[in-house]
């Protein structure tokens, strides 16, 4: 069986040379309920990635970082043997780069190397499909392109509050922990009772300069003239 329609639809990248693997692997993926853009070669899979490709023949020019799709590609497949560059080439591209490199890549040929099918998985390919790929072959990957579905937590964000004054000021509060506000309640108590505890002993100190037996004895030190 195929994955439910209900689930999340993923986005793959198929890159085959050939128009009858390429529709082959289209049609499978559809019956998964996946969309599928399909390339005929590496350096056209890469421009449809936006990543920057330096190409020595003047009639493939540099891609741009203007041209990059604005797209989430949650799986991209390709052919190993391809004209120009290989589907080896393409996965070490895509692993070399920061904003691609989790993005699973899955690598199927119609030959049986083992030496080629070792270096892709130990390039960073999930998989290695000989042709025919089947349906079952597609269902494998599921687990993969869930991977590019999970987010990360959220961190905590502070409170951006605007005021009213014309909205030129921005007070920034931040959430405090419940344990933290018991420790400012308490640190505040603390603070509370030595203010009042310094308070008393300056209302002390100053009954104790106005009372009746400190005056007597500073007048009863003046001599009389």
């Amino acid at each position: 069986m195929g994955m439910a329609a209900a689930d999340l639809q993923f986005h793959v990248l198929a890159v085959d040379d050939s128009l009858i693997d390429r529709k082959l692997i289209e049609r499978l993926f559809r019956i998964s309920s996946c969309q599928v853009t399909t390339v005929d070669s590496g350096s056209k899979a890469l421009e449809f990635l936006g990543l920057q490709e330096e190409h020595d023949n003047l009639n493939h020019p540099c891609v741009s970082p203007s041209n990059q799709q604005e797209v989430e590609i949650n799986l991209i497949i390709t052919d190993y043997c391809m004209p120009g560059m290989t589907g080896y080439d393409l996965l070490k591209k895509i692993k070399e780069s920061a904003s691609l490199r989790n993005i699973p890549v899955v690598i199927m040929s119609s030959e049986n190397v083992p030496s080629r099918i070792s270096r892709c998985l130990e390039e960073g390919a999930e998989e290695f499909f000989l042709k025919p790929v089947r349906l079952s072959d597609v269902n494998k990957l599921r687990p993969h392109m869930m991977k590019t579905k999970c987010k990360s937590p959220k961190q905590q964000q502070p409170e951006i509050i605007v005021t009213q004054d014309n909205q030129e000021s921005i007070d920034i509060t931040y959430v405090v922990p419940p344990e933290e506000n018991q420790e400012s309640d308490n640190t505040l108590q603390q603070q509370k009772s030595q203010d009042n505890s310094n308070n008393n002993n300056k209302r002390k100190a100053i009954e104790e300069n106005l009372s009746p037996d400190r005056t007597r004895q500073r007048l009863s030190s003046l001599t009389t003239v």
